[in-house]
């Protein structure tokens, strides 16, 4: 019996698994050590997970993969889980990117990338991360996300760059007028969120030629300023996670293709695959 968790900021994702499969799926607030304390995450925990759980089957190994869970901070999700799980014999802590590694790499050698609000990636050598390109951020970089094809299409909007009707069609859709934008954008927190939340209009009209190229020179942006960084990019397969990749997969595909990379798998989230994996090694 496993326990694994898929935790961004927002939620965590709980799966208890056996031989493979999935007994019971629970989902908690985010546990993020850069922004909670232990005391907060262990509340969480106790409140929220356990009394969720089946008492008669407690895991004997519990596999977490987060935001945040950097080698410095992931100490403190494990001492969480130790007070709370006292019994399990194995405890593992680890970084999301490293979660989507093992998610579309398995123990093979390869480029792992997430693409959902914010984007990352690493290179993978079948058992660490040996090199990763700084995201940056939402200002900086996090090319490809849906916080920054957010952007894209807001600019893009307001700026008269794409097909006629498609701004009209936008505002009225959101009820939101030009200066609601900016003050979501320029004054309220997590801008970010607020145009990923947008980008979905995109998926929509997809079959636009202007919508079309603008999410195509996303991604191929996002390949040339992140994959192309690291050494033999060519050479391995480039596989993602996140919500982004998975409903923009096509366009991803197609990007992929122009820019001479290896697409490999595409998942939505990495649970199922992690619990494929990790129940085979244990």
């Amino acid at each position: 019996m496993i326990l694994i968790a898929d935790s961004g900021s927002t939620k965590t994702h709980w799966c208890l698994a056996e031989h493979g499969e999935i007994l019971t799926e629970v989902f908690t607030k985010g546990m993020n050590p850069f922004f909670q304390t232990e005391t907060e995450m262990q509340d969480e925990v106790r409140l929220n997970l356990l009394p969720r759980l089946p008492q008669d089957k407690m895991p004997v190994a519990i596999y977490f993969y987060g935001a945040g869970c950097t080698p410095e901070k992931a100490g403190l999700v494990r001492d969480v889980l130790t007070k709370l799980f006292p019994h399990t014999r194995r405890i593992e802590v680890q970084s999301d990117m490293v979660g989507a590694a093992h998610a579309v790499c398995g123990y093979q050698p390869g480029i792992a990338c997430i693409l959902g609000t914010g984007s990352n990636s690493c290179l993978y050598d079948g058992n660490q991360i040996v090199s990763n390109v700084s995201p940056l951020g939402f200002i900086l970089g996090d090319e490809g996300s849906g916080g920054v094809l957010g952007k894209l299409l807001v600019g893009a909007l307001l700026k008269n760059q794409l097909t006629p009707g498609l701004k009209e069609e936008f505002l009225d859709r959101h009820g939101l007028t030009q200066a609601e934008i900016l003050d979501r954008v320029y004054r309220r927190p997590f801008p970010n969120r607020f145009l990923a939340s947008l980008s979905p209009f995109l998926l929509e009209h997809i079959d636009d030629p202007s919508i079309h190229q603008l999410v195509l020179n996303a991604f191929r942006d996002f390949f040339r300023r992140n994959v192309a960084q690291y050494e033999n990019y060519s050479q391995y397969l480039v596989g993602f996670v996140g919500s982004v990749a998975w409903y923009y997969r096509k366009v991803l595909s197609e990007a992929a293709r122009l820019e001479g990379i290896q697409l490999g798998l595409v998942v939505p989230d990495p649970i199922q695959e992690l619990v494929k994996l990790l129940s085979v090694e244990k």
